[in-house]
Protein backbone atom coordinates (compact mmCIF):
# COMPACT_ATOMS: atom_id res chain seq x y z
CA UNK A 1 0.00 0.00 0.00
CA UNK A 2 1.20 3.42 -0.75
CA UNK A 3 2.15 5.57 1.79
CA UNK A 4 -0.08 8.82 2.74
CA UNK A 5 1.52 12.20 1.90
CA UNK A 6 1.00 15.32 3.88
CA UNK A 7 1.31 18.43 1.76
CA UNK A 8 1.10 22.35 2.84
CA UNK A 9 -0.68 24.59 0.37
CA UNK A 10 0.73 28.11 0.11
CA UNK A 11 -1.84 30.29 -1.49
CA UNK A 12 -0.46 33.23 -2.84
CA UNK A 13 -1.96 36.60 -3.56
CA UNK A 14 0.06 39.85 -4.38
CA UNK A 15 3.54 37.49 -3.28
CA UNK A 16 2.12 36.50 -0.02
CA UNK A 17 0.61 33.67 1.44
CA UNK A 18 -2.82 34.17 2.53
CA UNK A 19 -5.85 32.40 3.80
CA UNK A 20 -9.76 32.75 3.59
CA UNK A 21 -12.66 30.44 4.94
CA UNK A 22 -14.85 29.23 1.85
CA UNK A 23 -12.77 30.72 -0.90
CA UNK A 24 -13.60 34.48 0.87
CA UNK A 25 -12.27 36.43 4.04
CA UNK A 26 -8.69 36.19 2.98
CA UNK A 27 -5.82 37.31 5.29
CA UNK A 28 -2.44 37.49 5.47
CA UNK A 29 -0.28 34.17 6.76
CA UNK A 30 3.32 35.01 5.58
CA UNK A 31 6.10 35.00 3.87
CA UNK A 32 5.81 32.38 1.18
CA UNK A 33 9.71 31.70 0.69
CA UNK A 34 10.33 31.28 4.20
CA UNK A 35 7.09 29.06 4.90
CA UNK A 36 8.00 26.66 2.18
CA UNK A 37 11.23 26.21 3.74
CA UNK A 38 10.27 25.57 6.93
CA UNK A 39 8.40 22.90 5.88
CA UNK A 40 10.97 20.86 3.80
CA UNK A 41 12.87 21.15 6.79
CA UNK A 42 9.72 19.93 9.15
CA UNK A 43 9.37 16.85 6.48
CA UNK A 44 6.47 17.88 4.36
CA UNK A 45 6.38 15.33 1.39
CA UNK A 46 5.34 17.90 -1.03
CA UNK A 47 4.69 21.65 -1.38
CA UNK A 48 1.93 23.36 -3.73
CA UNK A 49 1.91 26.60 -4.58
CA UNK A 50 -1.74 28.14 -6.18
CA UNK A 51 -1.51 31.81 -7.36
CA UNK A 52 -5.39 32.13 -6.56
CA UNK A 53 -5.76 35.40 -8.27
CA UNK A 54 -3.70 34.98 -11.46
CA UNK A 55 -7.09 33.35 -13.38
CA UNK A 56 -9.18 36.21 -12.37
CA UNK A 57 -6.49 39.47 -13.03
CA UNK A 58 -6.05 37.59 -16.28
CA UNK A 59 -2.18 37.28 -15.64
CA UNK A 60 0.37 34.35 -15.19
CA UNK A 61 2.18 32.77 -11.95
CA UNK A 62 5.30 34.91 -10.10
CA UNK A 63 7.57 32.76 -11.93
CA UNK A 64 10.65 34.51 -10.14
CA UNK A 65 8.88 33.55 -6.69
CA UNK A 66 8.79 30.42 -7.83
CA UNK A 67 12.00 30.05 -8.11
CA UNK A 68 12.64 31.68 -4.75
CA UNK A 69 10.55 29.25 -3.30
CA UNK A 70 12.28 26.07 -5.16
CA UNK A 71 15.39 27.46 -4.23
CA UNK A 72 14.69 26.07 -0.66
CA UNK A 73 13.41 23.09 -1.60
CA UNK A 74 14.43 19.37 -1.47
CA UNK A 75 10.99 17.68 -1.81
CA UNK A 76 8.61 17.58 -4.81
CA UNK A 77 7.18 21.23 -5.83
CA UNK A 78 3.54 22.00 -7.69
CA UNK A 79 2.70 25.09 -8.95
CA UNK A 80 -0.33 26.72 -10.38
CA UNK A 81 -2.24 29.90 -11.29
CA UNK A 82 -2.80 30.99 -14.60
CA UNK A 83 -1.55 28.02 -16.64
CA UNK A 84 -3.57 28.12 -20.23
CA UNK A 85 -1.03 26.56 -22.27
CA UNK A 86 1.72 24.23 -22.36
CA UNK A 87 4.51 27.57 -23.11
CA UNK A 88 3.36 28.63 -19.53
CA UNK A 89 4.91 25.02 -17.92
CA UNK A 90 8.48 25.31 -19.67
CA UNK A 91 9.21 28.75 -17.36
CA UNK A 92 7.46 27.23 -14.03
CA UNK A 93 9.88 23.85 -14.49
CA UNK A 94 12.81 25.99 -15.55
CA UNK A 95 12.21 27.65 -12.37
CA UNK A 96 12.26 24.49 -9.91
CA UNK A 97 8.66 23.06 -9.89
CA UNK A 98 8.67 19.31 -10.60
CA UNK A 99 4.28 19.34 -11.35
CA UNK A 100 1.79 21.87 -12.44
CA UNK A 101 -1.63 22.14 -11.99
CA UNK A 102 -3.98 23.55 -13.77
CA UNK A 103 -8.12 24.60 -13.16
CA UNK A 104 -10.10 27.01 -14.42
CA UNK A 105 -8.22 26.87 -18.31
CA UNK A 106 -8.71 23.12 -17.82
CA UNK A 107 -12.46 23.68 -17.56
CA UNK A 108 -12.54 26.21 -20.16
CA UNK A 109 -10.95 23.86 -23.19
CA UNK A 110 -10.40 20.16 -21.68
CA UNK A 111 -8.12 19.27 -24.19
CA UNK A 112 -5.57 21.59 -22.43
CA UNK A 113 -4.69 18.28 -20.28
CA UNK A 114 -4.35 16.56 -23.27
CA UNK A 115 -1.83 18.57 -25.22
CA UNK A 116 -0.09 19.37 -21.33
CA UNK A 117 0.58 15.41 -20.82
CA UNK A 118 1.75 15.17 -24.36
CA UNK A 119 4.39 17.70 -23.80
CA UNK A 120 5.58 16.74 -20.02
CA UNK A 121 3.86 13.25 -18.94
CA UNK A 122 1.31 12.63 -17.30
CA UNK A 123 3.51 12.35 -13.73
CA UNK A 124 3.64 16.23 -13.98
CA UNK A 125 0.15 17.58 -14.83
CA UNK A 126 -2.24 17.61 -11.33
CA UNK A 127 -5.70 19.13 -11.75
CA UNK A 128 -7.51 21.08 -9.23
CA UNK A 129 -10.94 20.46 -8.91
CA UNK A 130 -12.90 23.20 -6.58
CA UNK A 131 -16.83 22.13 -5.84
CA UNK A 132 -19.74 23.18 -3.72
CA UNK A 133 -22.05 20.41 -2.69
CA UNK A 134 -25.46 22.38 -3.02
CA UNK A 135 -29.33 20.49 -3.35
CA UNK A 136 -27.46 16.96 -3.48
CA UNK A 137 -24.73 18.29 -6.37
CA UNK A 138 -21.39 18.82 -5.98
CA UNK A 139 -21.05 21.74 -8.92
CA UNK A 140 -17.60 22.78 -10.22
CA UNK A 141 -16.29 25.97 -9.83
CA UNK A 142 -13.59 28.14 -11.43
CA UNK A 143 -11.63 31.58 -11.07
CA UNK A 144 -10.87 30.76 -7.52
CA UNK A 145 -14.40 29.82 -7.00
CA UNK A 146 -15.78 32.72 -8.40
CA UNK A 147 -17.82 31.57 -11.34
CA UNK A 148 -20.19 28.21 -11.10
CA UNK A 149 -20.11 26.10 -14.52
CA UNK A 150 -21.93 23.28 -15.69
CA UNK A 151 -19.68 20.29 -14.98
CA UNK A 152 -20.19 17.80 -12.12
CA UNK A 153 -17.57 17.09 -9.84
CA UNK A 154 -17.30 13.30 -10.36
CA UNK A 155 -18.21 13.24 -13.87
CA UNK A 156 -15.64 16.00 -14.63
CA UNK A 157 -12.52 13.83 -12.48
CA UNK A 158 -13.54 11.12 -15.07
CA UNK A 159 -12.92 13.14 -17.58
CA UNK A 160 -9.76 14.45 -16.07
CA UNK A 161 -8.26 11.12 -15.57
CA UNK A 162 -9.17 9.58 -19.09
CA UNK A 163 -7.12 12.74 -20.20
CA UNK A 164 -4.07 11.24 -19.01
CA UNK A 165 -3.73 13.75 -15.56
CA UNK A 166 -1.47 11.81 -13.13
CA UNK A 167 -3.48 13.15 -9.83
CA UNK A 168 -6.52 14.85 -8.74
CA UNK A 169 -6.60 18.04 -6.52
CA UNK A 170 -10.06 18.32 -5.09
CA UNK A 171 -11.26 21.33 -2.83
CA UNK A 172 -14.50 20.76 -1.00
CA UNK A 173 -15.79 25.06 -1.03
CA UNK A 174 -18.04 23.83 1.72
CA UNK A 175 -15.39 22.97 3.84
CA UNK A 176 -12.51 24.96 2.63
CA UNK A 177 -11.28 27.29 6.28
CA UNK A 178 -13.59 25.84 8.26
CA UNK A 179 -11.47 23.39 10.29
CA UNK A 180 -14.55 21.27 10.79
CA UNK A 181 -13.01 17.89 8.73
CA UNK A 182 -12.75 17.07 4.86
CA UNK A 183 -15.35 16.25 2.99
CA UNK A 184 -14.83 12.19 3.49
CA UNK A 185 -17.89 11.01 1.83
CA UNK A 186 -17.36 12.71 -1.44
CA UNK A 187 -13.66 12.28 -1.33
CA UNK A 188 -14.61 8.44 -0.75
CA UNK A 189 -16.65 8.20 -3.78
CA UNK A 190 -14.44 10.05 -5.68
CA UNK A 191 -11.45 7.49 -5.26
CA UNK A 192 -13.58 5.10 -6.05
CA UNK A 193 -14.58 6.20 -9.50
CA UNK A 194 -11.36 6.93 -10.42
CA UNK A 195 -7.59 5.16 -10.56
CA UNK A 196 -5.14 8.11 -10.36
CA UNK A 197 -4.25 9.77 -6.83
CA UNK A 198 -6.85 11.83 -5.65
CA UNK A 199 -5.23 14.67 -2.93
CA UNK A 200 -7.88 15.98 -0.21
CA UNK A 201 -8.11 19.69 0.27
CA UNK A 202 -10.20 21.87 2.45
CA UNK A 203 -11.44 21.53 5.91
CA UNK A 204 -8.48 20.26 7.90
CA UNK A 205 -8.36 21.45 11.75
CA UNK A 206 -7.24 18.70 13.71
CA UNK A 207 -5.17 15.76 13.51
CA UNK A 208 -8.26 13.43 13.66
CA UNK A 209 -9.48 14.65 10.25
CA UNK A 210 -6.44 13.66 8.78
CA UNK A 211 -7.01 10.54 10.48
CA UNK A 212 -10.45 10.31 9.11
CA UNK A 213 -9.61 10.81 5.65
CA UNK A 214 -6.96 8.35 5.34
CA UNK A 215 -8.34 5.12 7.71
CA UNK A 216 -11.46 5.48 5.04
CA UNK A 217 -8.90 5.21 1.96
CA UNK A 218 -10.82 8.70 0.71
CA UNK A 219 -7.52 10.53 -0.07
CA UNK A 220 -4.01 9.55 -1.02
CA UNK A 221 -2.56 12.91 0.13
CA UNK A 222 -3.65 15.36 2.31
CA UNK A 223 -3.30 18.87 1.85
CA UNK A 224 -3.90 21.84 4.32
CA UNK A 225 -2.96 25.70 4.88
CA UNK A 226 -3.67 27.69 7.60
CA UNK A 227 -3.03 25.24 10.86
CA UNK A 228 0.09 24.64 9.77
CA UNK A 229 0.69 28.24 8.73
CA UNK A 230 -0.31 29.62 12.16
CA UNK A 231 1.02 26.90 13.54
CA UNK A 232 -1.72 25.47 15.27
CA UNK A 233 -0.36 21.56 14.03
CA UNK A 234 3.01 20.69 13.32
CA UNK A 235 3.83 18.51 10.50
CA UNK A 236 6.61 16.15 12.27
CA UNK A 237 4.02 15.90 15.40
CA UNK A 238 1.15 15.11 12.88
CA UNK A 239 3.49 12.20 10.97
CA UNK A 240 3.80 10.89 14.30
CA UNK A 241 -0.02 10.79 15.33
CA UNK A 242 -0.49 9.43 12.08
CA UNK A 243 2.26 6.45 12.49
CA UNK A 244 0.67 5.66 16.17
CA UNK A 245 -2.64 4.84 15.09
CA UNK A 246 -1.08 2.34 12.42
CA UNK A 247 -1.80 4.97 9.25
CA UNK A 248 1.12 4.47 7.12
CA UNK A 249 3.13 8.20 6.02
CA UNK A 250 6.45 8.79 4.67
Amino acid sequence: MLKKRIIPCLDIKNGRTVKGINFVNIRDAGDPVELGALYAREGADELVFLDITATHEGRKTFVELVRDIARHLNIPFTVGGGISSVEDVTPLLQAGADKVSVNSSAVRRPELIDELVDAFGSQCIVVAIDARLKDGVWTVFTHGGREPTDKELFAWAREVEKRGAGEILFTSMNHDGTKNGFAVDALKELSEQVQIPVIASGGAGSMDHFKEVFENDSADAALAASIFHFKEIGIGELKDYLKNNNIAVR
